[in-house]
């Protein structure tokens, strides 16, 4: 199943995809919010993404707490899926993320990534990270948002 991962954030959102096996995940592109007239233009071109890209489904990271608890972040990233949602013809699924961007900058660091660089493709690696930790679940443990 050709997935397509997000992490979302703020400013810069991350974008992975996999291989139509469901096997690989790949950094794709980083969305900035600058770039867009609003986050609604933001949706729309994740939105779009996902259709040009032939997706099955799209995977976005869930900021969750230490605890497994909401903060204000994983409530803005729900209210943001639940916008997603909308305008996919794709089911939508979360995969519960925990230090995503740590791990993404230490894996570039690892590759011989150059500083200024692993800034520019932090947030791709993050959609890697949760995408193929997506892939990695069995299929019956996959639940829509």
């Amino acid at each position: 199943m050709k997935c397509l991962g997000i992490d979302y954030g703020l400013a810069r959102t991350g974008i992975a995809a996999c291989d139509p096996d469901g096997v690989l995940a790949y950094p794709l592109k980083t969305l900035r919010l600058e770039d867009f007239s609003g986050r609604k233009a933001l949706l729309d071109a994740l939105a779009a993404l996902a259709a040009d890209e032939g997706v099955e489904a799209v995977v976005m990271g869930l900021p969750l707490l230490d605890d497994g608890g909401d903060s204000l972040t994983t409530r803005q990233v729900r209210r943001v899926a639940e916008r997603l949602k909308r305008r996919l013809s794709v089911p939508l699924y979360f995969m519960p993320e925990f230090l995503s961007s740590e791990e993404a900058w230490s894996d570039l660091r690892e590759a011989g990534v150059r500083r200024p660089r692993r800034k520019d493709v932090l947030d791709q690696q993050a959609a890697v990270r949760i995408l193929q930790s997506f892939l990695s679940l069995p299929p019956d443990q996959r639940v829509p948002a």
